[in-house]
Parts: C-alpha cells; structure tokens; sequence
C-alpha cells in the first residue's frame, strides 16, 4: 500500500534524509586511492551514529555493513570490506540513515582519482538522468513518468539501464511501495500524490544492461564487466513538484 506521509512524519523524514545527505558530504572527502571500503564504512557508522541516528542497512535482512559500497562494475549491494581503492576506480556509496523510525536513503558514485573519460561520463549522465526523472514528479503525475524521463536519457547516451533493481516508497521502512523503475512509459502506473515519499535511483552501465549476482548473495556486478553508476534521492511530493530530502 501507498501511504501518504502526515505532517509529522514529513519533519521526521527531512531530519532523516539531511543526515543522509550530511553523511555523504563527510565521507566524499576520504575517498581517495588507499583507503579501504571497509574504512568508510567505518567512518559512516560512527558519523551517522553521531547525529542520532541508526544506519537503515545494518542488518537489513542480513546485510553486514553500513553502507553499501559498489565498486567500478559492481552495479549496488558491495559489501565493505579490505579492497583498497585505487586510482581510476569509481564507488557507489549508498549511505541509509533512520531517525525515530523514519529513513533517509540516497546513493553516489564517485571517482576515485583521476578517471577515464568514459567513467567521467557515465557519472555525468547518469546525475544527468536522475535529474530529469526528478524533474517530472508532481502530484498528479505517474510513477511511469519517472522511467520513461531516465530511460530516455540513458537512450541519449547509450547506456544501459538496470531493469531489475528499482527505486521505491521510502518511509518506516526503507523499501516501501511503490516501485519506482528506471524505464516505462509515460501516463502509466500509479499516480503520485501530495505526500508521498520516495527515492528515484538510476543504475546505468556503459555497457549491457544485463546483471547478476555474486556467491555473496549481495554484490550485483555488470554481465560484461563494464562500469556501472547509481545516483538516488529520496523526495517528497508536492502540489507542484517535488523537495529533495537527502540534499548534499
């Protein structure tokens, strides 16, 4: 079921998602070659720790880490550990923080370095595609709006758009109705209404769409190998729009 977020539970999601975004603006600043995934995991436990909160994935039927780290053709679901990053790599960080029971919930991949063109791209228009999802939500509008805006941009770019992992509701729970996929078709699905939560994430590849999962039974990696990029916001709809919860 959909639910329609009160007031009060508005206050305590934008608390929720500032964290979120908060904790990226700390961590960005350690992530450089050398440091290991599991070392930012760290730091984000302790940070999000420090403003109140409790990490949303932290055991998150099973999960063991923090945060998840997806590293160059790991598409989401990395687990921190000890890989070293290197120069030239690029890392997903999705970073979930709960407040009194309400979550913010948002992803980014950065570079690692100096990186390739072609990574530098894939990051560029893949922020690019979160952006014109984004800029479709109203009350009103349908979740198919928000796919067919990201997948035309991929389209644009040639890229390939992860049709297996969708966004989602976000509230008490961090994965709440609706789905929100990254394809589709415009005037179809449910209709947003003033109210609702939820957190747009493209996953896009420079190469085939195609995914699948490693022994871990977290860790989705790229069929051909190539890179992927994930870019998320969680967001409130309005009458008119839309407000970024997870703001950076």
């Amino acid at each position: 079921m959909i639910s329609i977020k009160t007031p009060e539970e508005i206050e305590l999601l934008r608390i929720a998602g500032k964290i979120t975004g908060d904790t990226h603006n700390y961590l960005k600043k350690f992530v450089k070659p050398g440091v290991t995934t599991g070392e930012l995991d760290k730091l984000a436990y302790d940070y999000i720790l420090s403003r109140g909160c409790t990490p949303s994935f932290k055991g998150y039927d099973g999960f063991p880490g923090t945060i998840c780290t997806s590293v160059n053709d790991e598409v989401v679901h990395g687990i921190p550990g000890n890989r070293v990053l290197e120069e030239g790599d690029i890392i997903s960080l999705d970073i979930g923080a709960c407040y009194k029971g309400y979550h913010g919930d948002s992803a980014w991949t950065y570079p690692v370095g100096k990186i390739s063109k072609k990574c530098e791209d894939l990051l560029e228009w893949t922020r690019e595609s979160l952006f014109e999802g984004l800029s479709v939500i109203k009350d009103g509008a349908h979740v198919g709006d928000i796919g067919a805006a990201v997948s035309k941009c991929a389209r644009r770019h040639n890229l390939g758009v992860v049709r297996e992992l969708v966004g989602h509701g976000v509230g008490t729970d961090v994965h709440e109705d609706p789905d929100v996929p990254n394809y589709g078709f415009a005037g179809t699905g449910p209709v947003l209404k003033e109210g609702m939560v939820i957190a747009v994430e493209p996953m896009l590849n420079l190469g085939t769409p195609k995914i699948y999962i490693l022994d871990d039974d977290w860790t989705i990696i790229t069929a051909d190998g190539k890179p992927s990029a994930h870019f998320e916001h969680t967001v409130l709809v309005t009458k008119d729009g839309y407000e970024i919860l997870t703001k950076r």
